[in-house]
């Protein structure tokens, strides 16, 4: 399994990339959302994308819109801090399969993960 970690936080991209490694899966950074489509525009398939909400350059929503429109069916998570509703909805309705609130836990993780398998 591939997982690709979208988020413009330095912090957050280490401990969303050091979870991944600890449960043995192979996974890519990137700092926003252009560079998660650029990533996939290469060539490169995952089967797990963390996506951010809030990044510059193109956020979240915008980057799981795109994704979805070229087509891309891997299981993309949302993780944010937001908790307005309306801005969890639209993030979901871009196209996410799952949503879960930072910060981001083993268990959470793993609640993730057995939804591809």
């Amino acid at each position: 399994m591939t997982a690709l970690v979208v988020d413009d936080n330095m912090v957050n991209r280490t401990i969303h990339h050091q979870l991944l490694d600890n449960l043995g899966i192979e996974n890519v950074a990137v700092g926003n959302g252009k560079e998660a489509v650029d990533i996939h525009c290469s060539g490169k398939a995952f089967d797990l994308i963390l996506m951010d909400m809030d990044m510059p350059i193109m956020n979240g929503i915008e980057a799981t819109r795109k994704l979805r429109e070229m087509g891309i069916r891997s299981m993309i998570a949302g993780v944010s801090t937001r908790s307005m509703e309306q801005e969890i909805r639209e993030f979901i309705e871009a196209g996410l399969d799952d949503y879960q609130e930072k910060p981001l836990t083993v268990s959470k993780l793993i609640s993730i993960i057995r939804k591809i398998n």
